[in-house]
């Protein structure tokens, strides 16, 4: 794939993107009434570099084309959304997937059904409608609902597995597991303080 391909391609990508994050900032301070605090702490986007998309593509065995770049790769264009608890997240998406011209592609709730190393999060992949002045065309958009407990662990997950020859793996795998679970109680205690009159 060449500059030029790469930079064409990620357009109507960005587009979509935008069209999303429009979205959720809509959501997040209309999802509640006024007396209530909104419940996305922030919003991180990013569309996936060239060489990220390349090397995607090797590893899944097929080349670097610019059509397997857009039959291959559902997240081109990527959303990390924050939320205080996972109640809200559960109700951002399910106002997300209530808006009729959206299609829900895939989905997977890490957050119900944590990976074996503890990691937490819902990832859905979202169809989102990019009108041009005589086409539409759906792009998909790869979001990640984190809280900020579970965005804190995978932050220092990643900084502390960086390292890949550990000799201790296991042992810091178990920890890790621990501190997941423990983060998650912590969530679900501070939750209560907030819900309770």
């Amino acid at each position: 794939m060449t500059n030029e391909q790469y930079y064409e391609l990620i357009k109507p990508y960005g587009d979509a993107m935008q069209v999303l994050l429009t979205r959720l900032e809509i959501l997040n301070h209309s999802i509640y009434d006024r007396d209530a605090s909104k419940p996305v702490h922030h919003i991180q986007s990013r569309i996936k570099e060239k060489r990220s998309m390349e090397e995607k593509l090797t590893r899944i065995g097929v080349t670097d084309s610019l059509i397997n770049a857009k039959d291959h790769l559902m997240d081109i264009g990527g959303i990390r959304v924050i939320c205080y608890f996972q109640t809200e997240i559960y109700t951002l998406l399910n106002a997300l997937k209530r808006q009729e011209d959206m299609i829900v592609i895939k989905e997977k709730d890490y957050m119900k059904n944590p990976k074996k190393s503890g990691y937490r999060s819902y990832h859905i992949v979202f169809g989102v409608p990019v009108h041009a002045l005589d086409a539409m065309e759906y792009y998909p958009v790869e979001v990640q609902f984190r809280t900020l407990s579970m965005d804190f662990w995978s932050s220092m997950e990643h900084k502390i597995c960086y390292k890949k020859n550990r000799e201790n793996k296991e042992e810091i795998s178990r920890q890790l597991q621990a501190l997941s679970e423990s983060l998650s109680m912590i969530e679900e205690e501070m939750q209560g303080y907030i819900l309770s009159p």
